[in-house]
């Protein structure tokens, strides 16, 4: 974990100490890492991570889009904690790489969820 991440005073962290962090369940099992963030381009919010579970060494994993809403910082685990559960992402709308430009989908995701609205 890259430096900026550990220290719980910053107010801001650089997007490449987010990639890589640890997302840990409601009850602070390790269920994967941000792979990446999606950041809208007009007004700057971030709106998703892009979280990788499951695989070893890099082969077999699986990418979602969660809420960026869904996740927050726990300075105590030094990562992000989801009460998502694995049937959400299971069940979670499906995706695709054209689903980034439909608000619709994105609707259906946030409300999956239970995430607030980035926009």
């Amino acid at each position: 974990m890259a430096s900026a991440t550990q220290h719980p005073n910053h107010q801001l962290i650089s997007s490449e100490d987010v990639e890589d962090t640890a997302v840990y369940d409601a009850k602070g099992t390790k269920i994967g890492e941000v792979d990446h963030l999606m950041i809208d381009k007009v007004s700057g919010r971030v709106g998703y991570a892009v979280i990788s579970f499951g695989g070893f060494m890099g082969l077999g994993h699986s990418h979602y889009p969660v809420p960026w809403g869904a996740l927050k910082y726990d300075t105590s685990l030094g990562g992000f904690r989801t009460n998502i559960s694995e049937q959400q992402l299971k069940d979670a709308p499906e995706f695709s790489d054209d689903s980034w430009g439909d608000r619709g989908w994105e609707a259906r995701t946030h409300k999956h969820y239970s995430a607030p609205q980035y926009w």
